[in-house]
């Protein structure tokens, strides 16, 4: 680049150079034009006090103040200004992005003995009651058997007839009236559609089995759904033997299926309904 001295200034740095001469300066070199008149970027000619500029026509970068030279970092400053509050943009909208993600985690599985838990413990949240049984002709013999109730009338078209409720029946039985009648009226027999209900004494809660693997589906209200198809089971385990015999005559059905439909609210699963 060429040197030429500014008004005022010692020529003692251009006589150690020589006029005419071509000198080097780094790249980062800056000098005010007070001391030097500077153009280019790397390289100048300085032929008897005249600069050349050899750099193919780029012109100086002046600020506001005259007689000054901007220094790259000036000329520059601004794009890597810009740069840097891109970087910082960048990597706050980043930072936010997996601050997001974290907070939104996606729902846990939901297994089947989750699932059945969930049903079990709403059927355990419903208040114990008794098992109602259906009595059919055979289950008719079978509490004859049991001596849970005993012929007390027979009607002239020996289909009808009533039965007495015993001691013993009472403390494991009551009828759907309230007595102590068991009141057999079937249209024909052998009716094998014909039953007298009779609700256990003990009470029980139905249990839930045989759940299936959820399957993801849409719940109106909910976000994430799921539903299973399962067994509602009615549970004899506190029934005296002969009454569980009725129970298991083919008129009763201890089984049904079911749907469950699942909900995940709150960070957890819970049931939404049963059907």
């Amino acid at each position: 680049m060429r040197i030429q001295p500014a008004r005022g200034v010692d020529r003692s740095l251009v006589s150690l150079i020589g006029e005419g001469n071509r000198v080097q300066f780094p790249f980062f070199f800056h000098f005010r034009r007070r001391d030097f008149a500077i153009s280019g970027h790397k390289t100048a000619d300085c032929e008897r006090g005249h600069c050349r500029p050899i750099d193919s026509g780029r012109q100086e970068e002046k600020n506001g103040e005259a007689g000054y030279s901007e220094p790259f970092y000036v000329v520059y400053g601004g794009k890597v200004k810009n740069a840097g509050k891109m970087l910082v943009i960048g990597m706050i909208g980043f930072l936010s992005a997996g601050l997001l993600l974290s907070g939104c985690k996606s729902a846990p599985e939901l297994t089947k003995a989750n699932a059945l838990a969930l049903i079990q413990a709403k059927y355990d949240q419903t208040p114990a009651a008794g098992v109602a049984i259906a009595v059919d002709v055979q289950g008719l013999k079978d509490g004859v058997t049991a001596k849970y109730w005993e012929k007390a009338t027979v009607y002239p078209n020996r289909i009808w007839g009533d039965f007495k409720v015993t001691a013993d029946g009472m403390k494991v039985l009551k009828l759907s009236d309230g007595g102590s009648i068991l009141k057999w009226r079937p249209d024909h027999d052998p009716d094998p559609n014909y039953a007298v209900v009779v609700t256990s004494m003990a009470t029980s809660h139905l249990k839930a089995q045989d759940v299936q693997d959820p399957q993801d589906e849409v719940l109106p209200g909910a976000a994430t759904a799921k539903g299973a198809d399962f067994n509602e089971v009615v549970n004899l385990d506190s029934l005296p033997a002969p009454l569980v015999k009725i129970a298991h005559n083919a008129i009763n059905k201890l089984v049904n299926k079911r749907h469950a439909d699942f909900a995940f609210e709150n960070g957890a699963w819970v049931l939404h309904s049963i059907e």
